[in-house]
């Protein structure tokens, strides 16, 4: 049996405190990767001797200096489209497969190995993060560690997974339509998407720009704060990254919610879900002390915009690919993006002026609540391999409905969180909680509340 996974914030104080080191912490990671990984298929590459030389540099280092970074010794791993230098950025596909390696670290990875965390590995993904499953054809699929027999979701199924099955404490993934909040939902643990433009993402490859996050996993509340707070920070090669000052939240988690307006969104968010997603919902509003419902207006069409105009955009980006080497992409993907190629303009055009009009009516709302509860997804992990789930009588689409609830939060770049609450099926479900943008504190503190009652929570698979 291996050591079970610590959490991020106490492997650091464990480092600091000279209780333990970088180099066993790492190496530790090491090991339950190796044990566990082959039944997951979570990573695609490891960096074994290249993070056991950047342990032992850390512990070089003073613990208790300035510099030592608030993340010593933390080992994380990234999806396999954020670059890290030395190593091939597959993006999911096998058509990158011979590119060079990258010659520097994404933004993001940077930024966590600045803070002294300790990269482990690149993850597995849908190809170019397009799908919501992690059923690669090139890479084999990931699996969920709480049932191997099921889907670990995605497109950031690897960064979910290592997560959920104690491999590393944390990681990181992108999330254009729900790519974290996804994954983090079925594999039972904390996926979390700020505010588009607050974490910078220069050196990953795109899906849609307009809609493309830097997302991460953890399997507390604090672990969330902690590496969010690394990752905040203005950066001009990110045109879309924000200038505002960073915002820590990690010395406000504990400040409770009395003052909060919370409520749980109706109509589209209430409508084509299992009744244990909606429990779920139920109970984390039960938690948080409200019973009020609001209405988000234009829900379902903001769903089908955001997915008009992400498939528009994917399909500009990888028309080469699409052109030059159609049959190197995995099928689904290749139809999907040369079905997109042909949409005509004007509707991509009608898209884009609905999103300023949801903005507005959304902003509208956020005037009256600071905090909105929904599910994160329509339904549990379904089986690898399947296509259909039965919802309200009917047959739906697995691929096609996993981001029912998730796009339309994405669609205007709003902060969300994606909690694991147990107690209502008999595997995991996530509620989403989402506030106005730049309000990531509000999220965090409402979800440690969540987390000391009880109703959050991530264990580690077994």
């Amino acid at each position: 049996m291996t050591e079970t996974c610590p959490d991020a914030v106490a492997t650091a104080a464990a480092i600091r405190d000279r209780r333990t080191t970088a180099e066993s912490a790492v190496a530790a990671a090491l090991d339950r990767i190796g044990v566990r990984d082959g039944a997951i298929n979570a990573f695609t590459s490891l960096r074994r001797d290249a993070a056991r030389e950047e342990a032992r540099a850390l512990d070089r280092r003073n613990p208790e200096a300035a510099n030592a970074g608030p993340l010593m010794g933390v080992p994380f791993a990234v999806k396999n489209l954020f670059d890290v230098a030395g190593v091939v950025t597959l993006a999911g596909s096998k058509l990158y497969a011979g590119n060079p390696p990258a010659e520097r670290d994404a933004a993001a990875v940077a930024r966590l190995r600045s803070a002294g965390a300790v990269l482990a590995g690149a993850l597995n993904m849908d190809e170019f993060a397009y799908g919501f499953t992690t059923e690669n054809s090139h890479y084999g699929p990931t699996r969920n560690p709480r049932d191997a027999a099921r889907i670990a979701g995605g497109s950031s199924g690897g960064s979910a997974a290592s997560v959920a099955a104690g491999m590393v404490p944390v990681s990181l993934g992108t999330d254009t339509n729900g790519s974290v909040r996804v994954p983090a939902a079925l594999c039972g643990v904390l996926g979390f998407k700020p505010t588009f433009g607050r974490i910078s993402r220069a050196g990953t490859v795109p899906l849609a720009s307009s809609f493309d996050h830097v997302g991460l996993f953890a399997r507390t509340v604090r672990d969330i704060a902690a590496v969010y707070d690394a990752l905040q920070g203005a950066d001009a090669e990110d045109p879309a990254c924000t200038d505002r000052p960073a915002a820590p939240c990690r010395g406000a988690l504990d400040d409770g919610i009395e003052g909060f307006r919370i409520a749980v969104a109706d109509g589209h968010f209430a409508t084509g879900g299992s009744p244990q997603a909606f429990a779920a919902v139920a109970a984390a509003a039960h938690a948080l002390g409200t019973a009020r419902r609001v209405s988000v207006p234009e829900a379902e069409r903001a769903l089908n915009a955001s997915l008009l105009i992400t498939s528009c955009e994917a399909a500009a980006y990888h028309l080469d690919a699409l052109r030059q080497n159609p049959d190197q992409l995995d099928a689904s993907v290749r139809n999907r993006l040369t079905a997109a190629a042909l949409v005509p303009a004007s509707w991509h055009q009608t898209a884009r002026r609905f999103r300023r009009r949801f903005r507005t009516g959304v902003s509208a709302l956020f005037q009256e609540v600071d905090l909105v509860l929904a599910p994160t997804t329509p339904f549990a992990a379904p089986c690898i391999g399947q296509r259909a789930v039965e919802i309200d009588g009917q047959e739906v689409s697995v691929r096609a409905t996993l981001g029912r609830f998730t796009a339309p939060v994405s669609f205007i770049g709003l902060p969300a969180l994606s909690v694991p609450v147990g107690g209502v099926a008999d595997l995991p479900l996530g509620v989403q909680l989402i506030a106005a943008p730049w309000r990531e504190e509000v999220i965090l503190r409402a979800a440690r509340v969540l987390e000391a009652k009880g109703v959050c929570a991530a264990p580690v698979a077994v």
